[in-house]
C-alpha cells in the first residue's frame, strides 16, 4: 500500500492541534487496511481568507505543490492529497519526523563577518539584537537546491527555515506551501544562497519534463486544473519556460522582500 493510497482512504482521527499554526492543523493518525501512520490535516474550514490569494484554498495549493515536487521527480513534499475528513474537506500529509542529517549538519545559521565559509551560501544580514546584525547562511546542500527551483516554479510566498524537515534516512522534505502559485510574483524563501548562478543539469533536465507535462490535454495540468486557476497555470507555464530560458537560479525581483518574515 503506498502512502498516497493510505491517506486518501484510511480513516482520520484527529489526536491533537499544533497549535503554533496560523491556521488550524491538525495531528492525526489515519488507519487502512491494518496500516496506520501519523499525518497531517489541515480543513478548508480552519484557513484565513487572504486578500491576495482569493481564489483556490490553502489546502488545493499544498497538493498542488505535491503534484509540481512529484513531476519533477525529487519528492521534496510529503504525499499530501484532498480530501474528506471529520472537519470537512482539507490537505491531509504524511507526517514526517524532523531529525538531525545523519552527519549531524545544520542547514541554517548565523556567523559573525561577511565570508559564509566553506558548504555555506550567504541570504543576508539579520538583526541579532544590541544592535549587532549577523550572516544568515544556508548549508550548500543539493537537496536545498533542489528545494530553490521547486520554489521558484511554484511561486512560494513562504520558504522559512521551520519549514524543512530532515529525515532520518538522509531525505529532505518541505512543508507548508498554502501561499504558492499565486499569478504575481511572491517568492520569499530564505534560500537565495544560489541566486543568478547557472542552474544545474539535473535541473534542467527536470524543467523540461515539467514543461511538457503542463501542455495542455497532459495528466498534470489536467489534474492542476482541478487546484489552482487558468491564470495561475498559464503563470506556472511562464516561470518553468523563463527559468528554462535564462538557464540561472531566481534572483530577488526587488519588488517584493525577499526574505520572510519572521524567517524561522
Amino acid at each position: 500500500m503506498t502512502p498516497h493510497e493510505l491517506l486518501a482512504k484510511g480513516e482520520l482521527t484527529v489526536r491533537g492541534r499544533i497549535r503554533e499554526a496560523s491556521n488550524a492543523v491538525l495531528y492525526c493518525t489515519v488507519e487502512y487496511e491494518g496500516v496506520s501512520a501519523a499525518c497531517v490535516y489541515k480543513p478548508v474550514a480552519g484557513e484565513r481568507p487572504l486578500w491576495d490569494f482569493p481564489d483556490g484554498t490553502l489546502a488545493q495549493r499544498e497538493v498542488a505543490a505535491y503534484e509540481l515536487s512529484e513531476a519533477m521527480g525529487w519528492g521534496l513534499v510529503p504525499p499530501t492529497v484532498l480530501r474528506d475528513g471529520p472537519y470537512g474537506e482539507g490537505m491531509c500529509q504524511l507526517w514526517i519526523e524532523a531529525t538531525e542529517d545523519e552527519d549531524g549538519r545544520a542547514l541554517l545559521a548565523l556567523v559573525e563577518g561577511d565570508d559564509p565559509g566553506p558548504g555555506w551560501k550567504a541570504v543576508g544580514y539579520a538583526d541579532v539584537g544590541e544592535d549587532r546584525t549577523a550572516l544568515l547562511v544556508h548549508a550548500d546542500d543539493e537537496r536545498l537546491r533542489r528545494l530553490a527551483v521547486l520554489d521558484a516554479v511554484i511561486n512560494n510566498g513562504d520558504r522559512k527555515g521551520g519549514h524543512l524537515l530532515p529525515a532520518a534516512d538522509g531525505r529532505l522534505y518541505a512543508i507548508d506551501h498554502g501561499v504558492t502559485f499565486n499569478a504575481d510574483d511572491k517568492l520569499r524563501t530564505l534560500l537565495w544562497g544560489w541566486a543568478g548562478e547557472p542552474l544545474t543539469d539535473e535541473a534542467l533536465r527536470a524543467l523540461r519534463r515539467l514543461a511538457a507535462d503542463l501542455a495542455e490535454g497532459r495528466p498534470l495540468a489536467a489534474r492542476l486544473a482541478e487546484l489552482i486557476t487558468p491564470a495561475e497555470i498559464d503563470a506556472l507555464r511562464s516561470r518553468v519556460a523563463e527559468l528554462l530560458r535564462t538557464g540561472r537560479h531566481r534572483e530577488p525581483s526587488g519588488q517584493w522582500p525577499a526574505i520572510p518574515w519572521p524567517p524561522v
